[in-house]
């Protein structure tokens, strides 16, 4: 009798597991399904969250990216249309930004002289100042100078002077297309010597000057004094010293008065001129090369260069509308100097365009 209940038992329990295993899979199933069905619904979740950080990638200035949630949406054949137009042509929008930060930041303004002022003449406020008050060796700039200096005593312009033995350059060795005993008017050797940068010319000027060189080089720093130029000093006319001393905010004061001498001004900025002397026509060209092209309008310039001051240039002008004098010291490389000009005028008119566009909004 016992045999047969534990048999009976035994078949019981085994048709419990058969009935069994199949609710445990269909469970197991379900159950998968399930986790199927959130993980899917996880997922537009997630792609939601990615869009912030594609926008402020778009902020940032990477536009190619700027509407990445719309790409993904929208016809993925376009995307790379989208990709190229955004690397070829900025947008409107991101060029006035690129402009209204050079606006608000001058430091941006990457200038490869040491010393370095841009003043706007109209209020005197400092536009771009990069070591203004450094005291270094000028160079010819000191022509500037030599030329008012002579304005001033009002000597007869058509009066001859001679090139002579003291105006040769002892100093540096330099070269001179004047020869000694060549002969001229004064109003030539100061465009020679503002144009060309002549030192024998600029020399002459100074020997010939009443009471000779020593009263020449007096008058040089009592007009310097009377400009405020306090941390300027001169030796001698032509910059061939590298005691002719300034700094960009005296040359900045020196150069606005320069521009007041109707002389000066025509002189530094005539392109090319024809001159005669001893009898033969020499062609003579202006050492700052702005001054021949259409995208500037020069009042003043001067260039200056021997080793110890570098390349220099200093101009007034008239940039982006407003009347400004530019000082540029120290430039490594011929073109530098030049280099540096063109990267304030072209970041003033950018400037300027930025401001417009403000207005306008």
């Amino acid at each position: 009798m016992k045999q047969k209940l534990k048999a009976a038992l035994l078949v019981g329990a085994v048709l419990g597991l058969c009935v069994q295993t199949p609710v445990l899979a269909a469970q197991a199933k379900k159950a998968e399904q399930t986790t199927s069905k959130k993980s899917i619904k996880k997922a537009p979740v997630a792609a939601k969250s990615s869009l912030p950080a594609a926008k402020s990638a778009g902020k940032s200035g990477k536009t190619v990216a700027s509407r990445p949630g719309k790409a993904l949406a929208g016809n993925a054949a376009k995307a790379p249309t989208r990709k190229v137009a955004a690397a070829g042509k900025p947008s409107a929008k991101a060029v006035r930004q690129v402009m209204m930060d050079v606006d608000g930041d001058p430091r941006r303004l990457a200038l490869y002289s040491a010393s370095a002022l841009v003043v706007d003449q109209s209020n005197g406020q400092a536009l771009v100042e990069k070591q203004p008050d450094a005291v270094v060796p000028i160079a010819s700039i000191s022509k500037l100078m030599t030329a008012m200096v002579v304005l001033d005593a009002k000597l007869d312009l058509q009066e001859v002077i001679a090139i002579g033995d003291e105006d040769v350059d002892g100093l540096k060795g330099t070269r001179s297309r004047l020869p000694v005993g060549t002969t001229m008017t004064r109003e030539t050797a100061m465009l020679l010597a503002l144009m060309s940068s002549e030192n024998r010319a600029a020399h002459a000027l100074g020997r010939h000057y009443p009471g000779g060189m020593p009263a020449f080089v007096q008058a040089m720093n009592r007009k310097a004094q009377s400009l405020g130029m306090f941390h300027s000093r001169f030796e001698e006319p032509t910059g061939l010293s590298s005691n002719n001393v300034s700094t960009a905010h005296d040359l900045a004061r020196m150069v606005a008065a320069a521009a007041r001498y109707p002389e000066i001004r025509q002189y530094s900025t005539t392109a090319e001129a024809k001159v005669e002397l001893n009898g033969r026509i020499r062609d003579f060209g202006n050492t700052n090369a702005l001054v021949r092209s259409d995208n500037w309008e020069i009042g003043v310039s001067k260039t200056g260069y021997i080793s110890e001051a570098g390349r220099c240039l200093v101009m007034q002008a008239r940039v982006a509308d407003r009347p400004v004098v530019i000082v540029l010291l120290d430039s490594v490389g011929k073109m530098t100097r030049v280099g540096d000009a063109n990267r304030i005028k072209r970041w003033m008119e950018s400037a300027s365009l930025a401001s417009v566009e403000r207005r306008k909004v």
